[in-house]
């Protein structure tokens, strides 16, 4: 496993602290890959915490970066990580931008789409942005460019002057199966239990070398189960039942319909047995890293991470 940041060290010791030995060998089985990385773009929510930006995974494969939703900070996450700025992951350099999947339309998952249309542009990528997700996504991209309106004019007619392909976006609205498939990545959608809201999806991309399942917000069920079946990599989302106690009742009505707590997760990945278990849009209330990672392994005796932005897999 390759681990670019000190947070990452950090955790890798949390792994040995609370997993038995079998454990710790099955994540040392995950070895570097050449191929595929995983890097953790933004692990947050909709608070504001200035160490967790905005819910976005991207997965890049033979140097080509396929994203998975993109929240605030999103394209200065994937910089960080480029060589441009002292980064060790070709992949991300921010005019490869072209490839994002939306799990579902929640704004903490969304706001950084004029970022993720506008700035790689500005900053010469020459080709559309494709990008995939629920019905609505292609309204909320119409919008974002006729909002940028006239930004775009300036550019293609001022003084720059900037190509008149990469500020243009190509949506496509997904439903389940496979929506996309190219020489590097197979990408499925299925539908998670996330409240109300009637399409949101999780995903599920085969590498050469990798299967890596992302949950985006999601309240457990069986499909999520089957689809992070032996997964090599599975991403959820997360709660702290200690933290959950918290809440007020209103509020722990509506977390336990949304989103899935420590204790469920350990449940689920104790069923699915992922190889590693990687958790992000962590909601603590109170809790410490600590107290999440032990709650999930009073239910799941497999590795686990409790991911930090930046962290690379």
């Amino acid at each position: 496993m390759a681990h670019y940041t000190a947070p990452m060290r950090t955790l890798t010791l949390l792994i040995l602290v609370f997993s038995p030995l079998a454990s710790v060998v099955a994540y040392a089985e995950l070895a570097p890959s050449a191929i595929t990385q995983v890097v953790l773009l933004g692990t947050g929510t909709p608070n504001a915490d200035p160490l967790r930006s905005g819910p976005a995974v991207a997965i890049v494969v033979n140097d080509t970066p396929y994203l998975v939703d993109f929240g605030p900070g999103v394209v200065r996450q994937a910089a960080a990580m480029s060589p441009s700025y002292g980064g060790a992951i070709p992949g991300l350099e921010v005019d490869r931008l072209e490839h994002a999947f939306l799990t579902h339309l929640h704004s903490d998952h969304t706001t950084g789409l004029p970022d993720l249309i506008l700035t790689p542009w500005v900053l010469e990528r020459d080709r559309p942005l494709e990008l995939y997700g629920p019905e609505g996504t292609e309204e909320m991209a119409q919008h974002v460019l006729e909002a940028y309106d006239a930004d775009i004019k300036y550019r293609i007619y001022g003084l720059e002057p900037a190509n008149n392909q990469g500020w243009r976006v190509n949506a496509h609205t997904v439903s389940e199966g496979t929506i996309f498939e190219d020489e590097n990545v197979k990408v499925e959608a299925f539908r998670v239990r996330h409240g109300t809201w009637p399409n949101a999806f999780g995903y599920r991309f085969t590498t050469p070398d990798r299967v890596i399942v992302i949950s985006g917000d999601a309240a457990p069920d069986e499909t999520m189960e089957e689809y992070a079946k032996d997964a090599d990599i599975l991403i959820h989302e997360v709660y702290s039942v200690e933290g959950f106690q918290r809440r007020d009742p209103y509020w722990q009505k509506y977390h336990s319909s949304n989103h899935t707590s420590s204790h469920e997760l350990g449940e689920l990945a104790s069923r699915a047995q992922p190889k590693l278990l990687v958790l992000y849009h962590i909601l603590f209330w109170g809790a410490s890293e600590e107290t999440v990672l032990k709650e999930v392994r009073e239910k799941y005796s497999g590795a686990v991470v409790l991911g930090s932005d930046l962290d690379v897999f």
